[in-house]
Protein backbone atom coordinates (compact mmCIF):
# COMPACT_ATOMS: atom_id res chain seq x y z
CA UNK A 1 0.00 0.00 0.00
CA UNK A 2 2.78 2.41 0.91
CA UNK A 3 4.48 1.71 -2.39
CA UNK A 4 1.21 2.41 -4.25
CA UNK A 5 0.89 5.82 -2.53
CA UNK A 6 4.44 6.74 -3.55
CA UNK A 7 3.68 5.83 -7.16
CA UNK A 8 0.45 7.89 -7.13
CA UNK A 9 2.23 10.96 -5.68
CA UNK A 10 4.97 10.69 -8.30
CA UNK A 11 2.36 10.39 -11.04
CA UNK A 12 0.50 13.50 -9.81
CA UNK A 13 3.76 15.52 -9.76
CA UNK A 14 4.62 14.36 -13.27
CA UNK A 15 1.18 15.34 -14.62
CA UNK A 16 1.43 18.77 -12.97
CA UNK A 17 4.77 19.37 -14.63
CA UNK A 18 3.24 18.54 -18.00
CA UNK A 19 0.21 20.81 -17.56
CA UNK A 20 1.50 23.73 -15.51
CA UNK A 21 4.02 26.17 -16.94
CA UNK A 22 7.09 25.82 -14.71
CA UNK A 23 8.42 28.93 -13.05
CA UNK A 24 11.89 28.15 -14.35
CA UNK A 25 10.79 27.96 -17.99
CA UNK A 26 12.93 29.66 -20.61
CA UNK A 27 12.01 33.32 -21.24
CA UNK A 28 10.25 34.14 -24.54
CA UNK A 29 12.60 34.16 -27.52
CA UNK A 30 11.96 37.81 -28.32
CA UNK A 31 13.79 38.86 -25.14
CA UNK A 32 17.05 37.77 -26.81
CA UNK A 33 16.35 39.78 -29.95
CA UNK A 34 18.98 42.59 -30.21
CA UNK A 35 16.28 45.00 -31.41
CA UNK A 36 14.14 44.20 -28.37
CA UNK A 37 17.08 44.77 -26.04
CA UNK A 38 17.86 48.08 -27.78
CA UNK A 39 14.26 49.31 -27.56
CA UNK A 40 13.90 48.26 -23.93
CA UNK A 41 17.09 50.05 -22.92
CA UNK A 42 16.12 53.21 -24.81
CA UNK A 43 12.68 53.15 -23.21
CA UNK A 44 14.15 52.77 -19.71
CA UNK A 45 16.50 55.72 -20.32
CA UNK A 46 13.69 57.94 -21.62
CA UNK A 47 11.50 57.14 -18.64
CA UNK A 48 14.32 58.26 -16.36
CA UNK A 49 14.70 61.50 -18.32
CA UNK A 50 10.95 62.08 -18.16
CA UNK A 51 11.00 61.81 -14.36
CA UNK A 52 14.10 63.97 -13.92
CA UNK A 53 13.60 67.53 -12.60
CA UNK A 54 15.53 69.10 -15.51
CA UNK A 55 15.19 68.16 -19.16
CA UNK A 56 18.02 68.35 -21.71
CA UNK A 57 18.26 71.69 -23.49
CA UNK A 58 15.83 71.99 -26.39
CA UNK A 59 13.81 68.92 -25.34
CA UNK A 60 10.21 69.24 -24.18
CA UNK A 61 7.98 66.87 -22.24
CA UNK A 62 5.90 66.55 -25.41
CA UNK A 63 8.97 65.36 -27.34
CA UNK A 64 9.80 62.81 -24.67
CA UNK A 65 6.24 61.55 -24.40
CA UNK A 66 6.03 61.06 -28.17
CA UNK A 67 9.33 59.14 -28.19
CA UNK A 68 8.15 57.00 -25.27
CA UNK A 69 4.90 56.20 -27.09
CA UNK A 70 6.84 55.25 -30.25
CA UNK A 71 9.20 52.98 -28.28
CA UNK A 72 6.34 51.35 -26.37
CA UNK A 73 4.65 50.56 -29.67
CA UNK A 74 7.89 49.17 -31.12
CA UNK A 75 8.34 47.06 -27.98
CA UNK A 76 4.79 45.74 -28.35
CA UNK A 77 5.43 44.88 -32.01
CA UNK A 78 8.58 42.94 -31.11
CA UNK A 79 6.72 41.07 -28.35
CA UNK A 80 4.31 39.81 -31.00
CA UNK A 81 7.11 37.50 -32.11
CA UNK A 82 7.75 39.01 -35.56
CA UNK A 83 11.52 38.78 -35.92
CA UNK A 84 11.83 40.33 -39.37
CA UNK A 85 11.44 43.73 -40.99
CA UNK A 86 9.90 44.58 -44.34
CA UNK A 87 10.81 47.24 -46.91
CA UNK A 88 8.65 48.69 -49.69
CA UNK A 89 10.00 50.75 -52.58
CA UNK A 90 7.87 53.61 -53.94
CA UNK A 91 10.72 55.81 -55.18
CA UNK A 92 10.21 55.24 -58.90
CA UNK A 93 13.67 53.66 -59.16
CA UNK A 94 15.50 50.60 -57.91
CA UNK A 95 16.28 50.81 -54.18
CA UNK A 96 19.23 49.21 -52.37
CA UNK A 97 18.18 47.30 -49.25
CA UNK A 98 19.98 45.22 -46.64
CA UNK A 99 19.22 41.60 -45.82
CA UNK A 100 20.79 38.35 -44.69
CA UNK A 101 23.91 37.21 -46.54
CA UNK A 102 23.54 34.30 -48.98
CA UNK A 103 24.54 31.00 -47.40
CA UNK A 104 27.64 30.63 -49.58
CA UNK A 105 28.78 34.22 -49.10
CA UNK A 106 32.36 34.76 -47.94
CA UNK A 107 31.70 38.38 -46.98
CA UNK A 108 32.74 39.44 -43.48
CA UNK A 109 29.93 42.00 -43.21
CA UNK A 110 26.89 41.33 -41.01
CA UNK A 111 24.49 41.48 -43.96
CA UNK A 112 24.38 42.05 -47.71
CA UNK A 113 22.98 44.59 -50.16
CA UNK A 114 20.12 43.57 -52.44
CA UNK A 115 18.20 45.57 -55.03
CA UNK A 116 14.45 46.10 -54.75
CA UNK A 117 12.46 47.15 -57.82
CA UNK A 118 10.06 50.08 -57.74
CA UNK A 119 6.60 49.11 -56.49
CA UNK A 120 7.90 45.93 -54.83
CA UNK A 121 7.81 44.81 -51.19
CA UNK A 122 10.34 42.43 -49.64
CA UNK A 123 8.98 39.00 -48.93
CA UNK A 124 7.25 38.04 -45.68
CA UNK A 125 9.69 36.55 -43.14
CA UNK A 126 12.68 37.72 -45.22
CA UNK A 127 14.33 40.13 -42.82
CA UNK A 128 14.94 43.53 -44.43
CA UNK A 129 17.44 45.22 -42.10
CA UNK A 130 17.12 48.65 -43.73
CA UNK A 131 18.06 50.65 -46.81
CA UNK A 132 21.16 52.18 -48.37
CA UNK A 133 21.00 55.88 -49.24
CA UNK A 134 23.73 57.18 -51.56
CA UNK A 135 25.45 60.53 -51.10
CA UNK A 136 24.11 63.45 -53.08
CA UNK A 137 20.41 62.69 -52.66
CA UNK A 138 17.90 64.83 -50.76
CA UNK A 139 16.27 63.19 -47.74
CA UNK A 140 13.54 64.43 -45.39
CA UNK A 141 13.11 63.44 -41.75
CA UNK A 142 16.38 61.54 -41.40
CA UNK A 143 17.35 63.40 -38.24
CA UNK A 144 15.16 64.56 -35.34
CA UNK A 145 13.91 67.54 -37.35
CA UNK A 146 11.78 67.06 -40.43
CA UNK A 147 13.82 69.39 -42.63
CA UNK A 148 15.10 68.26 -46.01
CA UNK A 149 18.85 67.84 -46.25
CA UNK A 150 21.32 66.69 -48.88
CA UNK A 151 23.48 63.74 -47.93
CA UNK A 152 27.15 64.56 -48.27
CA UNK A 153 28.08 60.89 -47.86
CA UNK A 154 26.20 57.59 -48.16
CA UNK A 155 24.46 56.13 -45.11
CA UNK A 156 22.72 52.92 -44.11
CA UNK A 157 19.35 53.29 -42.40
CA UNK A 158 18.47 50.48 -40.01
CA UNK A 159 14.90 49.50 -39.08
CA UNK A 160 13.70 47.37 -36.19
CA UNK A 161 12.14 43.94 -36.56
CA UNK A 162 8.37 44.12 -36.86
CA UNK A 163 8.58 47.33 -38.92
CA UNK A 164 7.43 47.95 -42.49
CA UNK A 165 9.53 50.71 -44.01
CA UNK A 166 8.07 52.52 -47.01
CA UNK A 167 10.52 54.63 -49.01
CA UNK A 168 9.07 57.15 -51.46
CA UNK A 169 10.00 60.38 -53.22
CA UNK A 170 8.12 63.63 -52.65
CA UNK A 171 6.99 64.76 -56.14
CA UNK A 172 7.21 68.44 -55.17
CA UNK A 173 10.64 68.51 -53.50
CA UNK A 174 12.27 65.43 -55.03
CA UNK A 175 13.34 64.39 -51.52
CA UNK A 176 13.33 60.78 -50.35
CA UNK A 177 10.88 60.25 -47.48
CA UNK A 178 10.61 57.44 -44.92
CA UNK A 179 7.31 56.54 -43.27
CA UNK A 180 9.00 55.64 -39.97
CA UNK A 181 12.00 57.14 -38.15
CA UNK A 182 15.22 55.11 -38.46
CA UNK A 183 16.36 52.94 -35.59
CA UNK A 184 20.00 53.75 -36.41
CA UNK A 185 21.82 55.72 -39.09
CA UNK A 186 25.25 54.35 -40.01
CA UNK A 187 28.03 56.01 -41.95
CA UNK A 188 30.92 53.94 -43.32
CA UNK A 189 32.84 52.49 -40.38
CA UNK A 190 30.06 52.95 -37.80
CA UNK A 191 28.88 49.35 -38.05
CA UNK A 192 29.87 46.15 -39.81
CA UNK A 193 27.61 46.97 -42.77
CA UNK A 194 28.80 47.40 -46.36
CA UNK A 195 28.32 51.12 -47.14
CA UNK A 196 29.99 51.80 -50.51
CA UNK A 197 30.28 55.24 -52.09
CA UNK A 198 28.29 54.72 -55.29
CA UNK A 199 25.97 56.98 -57.25
CA UNK A 200 22.15 56.81 -57.39
CA UNK A 201 22.45 56.04 -61.12
CA UNK A 202 24.59 52.98 -60.36
CA UNK A 203 21.85 51.64 -58.07
CA UNK A 204 19.11 52.41 -60.59
CA UNK A 205 20.99 50.38 -63.23
CA UNK A 206 21.17 47.21 -61.14
CA UNK A 207 18.93 44.21 -61.83
CA UNK A 208 16.56 43.71 -58.86
CA UNK A 209 17.34 40.58 -56.84
CA UNK A 210 15.66 41.09 -53.45
CA UNK A 211 13.13 38.38 -52.54
CA UNK A 212 9.68 39.94 -52.89
CA UNK A 213 6.06 39.11 -52.15
CA UNK A 214 5.27 38.95 -55.86
CA UNK A 215 8.43 37.06 -56.83
CA UNK A 216 10.04 34.98 -54.10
Amino acid sequence: MRYLKIVLVALVIFVNLLIAKPSFADPPKFTNNPDYIQVTQALDELLKVKDSPELPEGVTQEDIQKSIADLEFQKYALESGINWGQCRNETGKTLAVYGAKPKKSTSTFDNAIYFLADGETTNDEWDCDGVYLPGGIKIAGLSNNAKTQELANPVAVKILDGTQLVVKVNPDTGAVELNVPPSEIYSAGDANWFIPNISPDAIAARIPNAPTIEND
